[in-house]
């Protein structure tokens, strides 16, 4: 009996292993997960986040122009932990990040852009996880993040 339990612990072992590895190996299409995050149709549901008039956080108005906040945020995201852009730049207007959890590697993907507003700028983000049903809040928190250090 006693050996029918040390294999069944390793075999969990190795499943654990796998669905780690999946997380971290699987293919992302970048594209896919490039989106416009002024597309009306999106939503700030299930493991998602929108900072957007009409989303969970709304962006201050930035005295600045749409590239240069645009700029401010591509570098606020690439000092984030686990985080790298996978889509788009500051010229083309709109920029797609993937940030991955520190154990299991689980991705998450935000997509951010600037938009005239008055004399100045505003932030519009969508920030979305691809594997599960939850994220805890993550995504919110990390846009929350960007918005202070950005000083919105």
């Amino acid at each position: 009996m006693g050996n029918w339990i040390g294999v069944l612990i390793i075999v969990a072992m190795f499943a654990v292993v796998g669905v780690m590895g999946y997380f971290r190996l699987a293919p992302t299409d970048a594209e896919s997960w490039h989106v416009d995050p002024t597309d009306l149709s999106l939503s700030d549901g299930k493991g998602a986040a929108l900072v957007r008039a009409d989303g969970a956080l709304s962006s201050p108005v930035f005295d600045e122009t749409p590239e240069a906040l645009l700029a401010r945020v591509d570098a606020v995201a690439l000092e984030t932990p686990r985080t790298r852009r996978i889509a788009g730049s500051v010229d083309a207007g709109r920029i797609t990040y993937m940030t991955r959890s520190l154990i299991f590697g689980f991705p998450d993907f935000t997509t951010v852009t600037a938009i005239p507003s008055g004399a100045g700028a505003e932030l519009v983000a969508y920030g979305r996880l691809r594997f599960g049903s939850s994220d805890m809040g993550v995504n919110k928190e990390r846009l929350e993040g960007w918005l202070a250090q950005l000083g919105g």
